[in-house]
């Protein structure tokens, strides 16, 4: 079986919740492969470094002030050199990750599948995944021949943390052995979600709404609802789109990044622009009218119905209790 490496994100000395993902992905791949972290950086790299290896078999970092900030261009032709010929690479499945991979994989002359969703296993040479596609409405069973190496983007939240710490705890600096990270594309800011009224990212239990409210009146339906729960109301980026609630509300990597211990998707389809937002391991529940929508893949409980025939009801029977 090929080498397996997993491509770490971190923030603020960090490491994402996707860390724990990519290790549970690769040992579906291979479930005695000793799996290298790779994370890259600056002066935060160490911290990061220290986290992981407790899970990952070996640790590689890459210290370099080119590598301060999240530049694909730049961390591309670091990886290039960084990820042997033949090798299966993990990503995240976020907005770095769809920038970075694609011309990674080309670069590499590897294989590359986005957006994965689970692994099936490998017979021989030949790995078996699936994926999703028309915003999350099929799930594609797809092979490949890995012979050549892989670069797989994970989506974030499809896979189970991998929270066993069975890592050996193995740190190499690699810095050395960093070579031309000269790039065209200059990163310039960091702008930050506004953070309004109400901070959802801090919320321990989120009702979320989607287009299913139907009109923005029925908005008050979500509210009475997360008032009787204790509850914050946020929102899909559709609700944020028709102005009927504040960006600062939205969930997605486009919007703000939340971690509650229960989360509540009302009329929400569940695209990976949005699963992409919910970090940690909530206990998802996810009522929709449409028993195909991608929301009912990941959530704990599915209840098919009309949210805004529903959640009335719903706010009664907890009322009641």
């Amino acid at each position: 079986m090929a080498d397996i490496y997993a491509y770490i994100t971190h923030k603020n000395g960090v490491a994402d919740d996707s860390a724990l993902e990519l290790l549970t992905a690769a040992k579906k791949i291979d479930a005695g492969a000793a799996v290298t972290a790779i994370v890259t950086g600056a002066g935060d790299v160490d911290k990061v470094a220290a986290e992981v290896a407790a899970s990952y078999a070996k640790v590689f970092t890459y210290k370099n002030d080119a590598l301060a900030y999240p530049n694909a261009e730049v961390v591309r032709k670091l990886l290039i050199t960084a990820v042997p010929k033949g090798a299966i690479l993990l990503v995240p499945h976020d907005t770095f990750g769809m920038d970075l991979s694609p011309g990674l994989s080309i670069k590499l002359d590897a294989v590359f599948l986005s957006d994965v969703t689970d692994i099936e296993g490998v017979s021989g040479t030949t790995l078996k995944a699936i994926r999703q596609e028309y915003s999350g409405m099929v799930s594609t069973h797809v092979t490949c021949d890995i012979a050549g190496g892989a670069v797989v983007n994970v989506r974030p939240g499809a896979f189970p943390p991998d929270e066993s710490k069975s890592g050996s705890g193995a740190v190499e600096d690699k810095s050395g052995t960093i070579g031309d990270l000269s790039a065209k594309r200059k990163f310039l800011e960091v702008v930050e979600a506004e953070v309004g009224d109400v901070d959802i990212t801090k919320a321990d239990v989120l009702v979320s709404i989607g287009r299913g409210i139907e009109d923005q009146d029925n908005i008050e339906i979500a509210q009475e609802l997360a008032d009787a729960m204790g509850a914050v109301v946020s929102c899909s980026r559709p609700i944020v789109d028709a102005k009927w609630l504040e960006k600062s509300r939205q969930v997605g990597t486009s919007g703000q990044t939340v971690k509650p211990k229960v989360y509540l998707a009302c009329g929400i389809s569940g695209s990976f622009q949005h699963l992409g937002g919910i970090k940690g391991s909530p206990f998802i529940v996810a009522i929709n009218k449409n028993p195909k929508a991608p929301i009912f893949q990941v959530a704990d409980v599915g209840i098919e119905a009309n949210i805004v025939e529903f959640l009335p009801e719903l706010t009664e029977a907890i009322k009641e209790l």
